[in-house]
């Protein structure tokens, strides 16, 4: 077999990972559906973790190259938004942490910002991070579950994340932002473990994985921010 073909077969291998995610929101989706919350988030936890992986895979092996028939970025944010936004949102509205009027508050404008915003060309900068809050409702929603503080609070934050999708604030890509990603790399591995330890444990108040949720959601949230802060060494 041909150098070329071979690679032209790894970069399509990374494109078919890329299209599990869409069979795992659909698992997702069903677990949802049966109020299966536990089952639900680790579906979304599984789905995470390969969109974690998919990206540096596509670089290495050069899809837009070698596999240039499939829009790999296009199908990514088909994935994302299923499995960062409507998905969650559908797990938040049916759960009755929010019940009433703020229930279809938070769901419209979750998926509407959202919508908006995965579709705005100016979401990435130039360390490769994200202007504005990108839309990884799955991750809030997964803490919400976990804690479930009361629901003015619960909307207090759905609201000033949607807000934060629009403003000059800059939130990390744990994998591409460079700039201290020897910490922040590590910590979002920790939030996937804490994550999945959550669900595992169908979000036992006493487990310890809340904590480690808590707290590794705070850094992911708020470093990318504290980075505008602080200036860069040169």
């Amino acid at each position: 077999m041909s150098r070329r073909m071979t690679d032209q077969m790894k970069a399509l291998s990374v494109h078919l990972l890329t299209a599990t995610g869409a069979v795992f929101a659909m698992l997702s989706m069903l677990a949802a559906a049966d109020g299966k919350w536990s089952l639900m988030f680790l579906w979304l936890v599984v789905a995470f973790a390969v969109d974690g992986i998919d990206g540096p895979l596509a670089r290495k092996y050069h899809v837009k190259k070698n596999a240039p028939e499939f829009d790999g970025v296009l199908l990514d944010l088909i994935i994302d938004y299923l499995t960062y936004v409507f998905i969650p949102a559908f797990a938040l509205f049916k759960s009755g942490l929010m019940d009433g009027w703020t229930g279809w508050f938070a769901i419209i404008i979750i998926t509407f910002s959202s919508a908006m915003y995965f579709a705005d060309t100016r979401m990435k900068t130039k360390d490769n991070s994200f202007s504005g809050f990108p839309g990884c409702w799955n991750m809030l929603i997964l803490v919400i579950f976990a804690v479930e503080p009361n629901f003015w609070v619960i909307l207090f934050l759905v609201t000033a994340l949607a807000i934060a999708m629009f403003l000059p604030l800059k939130f990390i890509h744990p994998v591409r932002t460079e700039r201290w990603r020897s910490v922040s790399l590590p910590i979002a591995f920790a939030w996937t473990f804490f994550a999945g330890w959550a669900a595992w444990v169908d979000f036992h108040p006493e487990s310890w994985a809340h904590w480690g949720l808590v707290l590794t959601s705070i850094y992911l949230t708020l470093v990318g921010i504290a980075q505008q802060i602080i200036p860069e060494k040169k």
